[in-house]
């Protein structure tokens, strides 16, 4: 690709802290760049970079990005945001900051310095879609005023405060939407789909089932998420995005369910509880831009992804040795057992 390589470069990682930012910050410091990694450790954690910082080319700053920042970069990937509920709503007040005014610091510090700067945002600005699978030229269904808006609708006015500053100013932008993504460094009380089901069967809770369990998402492991995100950083300036970054395949959340009861051999039940408002009942990505443009998809499938991330909190709930894990069953072949749909292909 003839847009920035980082080799060299000194990048700036807001968010770095983060279950995203930390392999990020691993894998631009395997490019040959300096990182900057900026965290307010809201929902950020030392662990998480902890094996970085012994590399002289790693450097930690702690620091809100809703202050300005004054730091000399060559380029800049703003992931800076609370991005579960039960985070970004415990204060959605400073969620909505963080979403706007970091965005306007970011973008502020990148017409400074004239460097290319990529926002993090999110499947979250489609809402609850009435197109499926979702495509970047839907402008979503958001209720602006519920509980999840701080979040969704931040995000939203941060794509807007990107496209401006693009066309204002001439500046160097990349938007990626990312969609629901897992693995290895997910904060165990996160409340995500993913680490909620992998730690209630490790532990032998309860697998907590909100609504009937047939609503849709689909998962992208982080190795996949992280690479795209190089892949259109490092993209011509012509292309902007936005850029919807995720895995097309479809599960449903019952589905999810059982494979990873199945997966760790866990003889915990499933219950359900209440749908929470405004949650969407469907979320898919349409990839052809992501394939098109940057030659991307997502490789690692939902058994394998999940095995790994089964295999990190194991470690991480104090198990001592991790268990032998059930050999998967495909997904695909587990839905032709019970005689539901075969997943949507890529």
């Amino acid at each position: 690709m003839d847009g920035f390589d980082m080799s060299g470069k000194r990048v700036l990682v807001t968010g770095g802290a983060g279950f995203l930012g930390s392999h990020l910050c691993e894998r631009l410091l395997a490019s040959g760049a300096e990182v900057l990694c900026v965290d307010n450790y809201f929902t950020g954690r030392r662990s998480n970079i902890a094996h970085l910082l012994d590399d002289p080319s790693f450097e930690v700053l702690r620091h809100d990005v809703t202050f300005p920042l004054y730091v000399e970069v060559d380029a800049i990937f703003n992931l800076a945001c609370p991005a579960s509920p039960v985070h970004y709503q415990h204060d959605p007040v400073q969620t909505t900051k963080v979403s706007v005014i970091g965005a306007i610091n970011m973008l502020g510090l990148a017409k400074r310095l004239r460097c290319p700067i990529l926002q993090a945002s999110t499947s979250e600005v489609y809402g609850d879609p009435h197109i499926h699978p979702q495509v970047e030229e839907y402008w979503g269904n958001v209720n602006p005023i519920g509980i999840r808006a701080c979040y969704d609708e931040g995000k939203r006015c941060a794509e807007t405060l990107f496209f401006d500053y693009h066309r204002q100013h001439k500046l160097r932008i990349k938007v990626m939407r990312i969609f629901n993504t897992y693995g290895p460094r997910m904060h165990p009380d996160d409340g995500r789909v993913v680490s909620n089901f992998v730690v209630q069967a490790l532990k032998g809770e309860p697998i907590t089932v909100f609504g009937d369990g047939e609503q849709t998402r689909s998962f992208c492991y982080v190795d996949d998420l992280i690479e795209g995100t190089i892949r259109l950083m490092g993209s011509p300036p012509s292309l902007i995005g936005p850029i919807n970054i995720g895995n097309p395949d479809e599960f449903t959340i019952r589905e999810l369910a059982d494979a990873v009861i199945r997966l760790t051999g866990s003889r915990s039940r499933i219950v359900h509880r209440p749908l929470p408002h405004d949650d969407p009942r469907q979320r898919r990505p349409d990839i052809s831009k992501a394939w098109e443009a940057l030659g991307w998809r997502p490789t690692v499938r939902l058994e394998e992804g999940l095995k790994r991330t089964i295999a990190y909190f194991d470690r991480e709930l104090g198990r001592g040795e991790p268990r032998r894990m059930a050999e998967p069953i495909p997904i695909s072949a587990a839905r032709r057992k019970a005689g539901s749909r075969p997943s949507p292909q890529a």
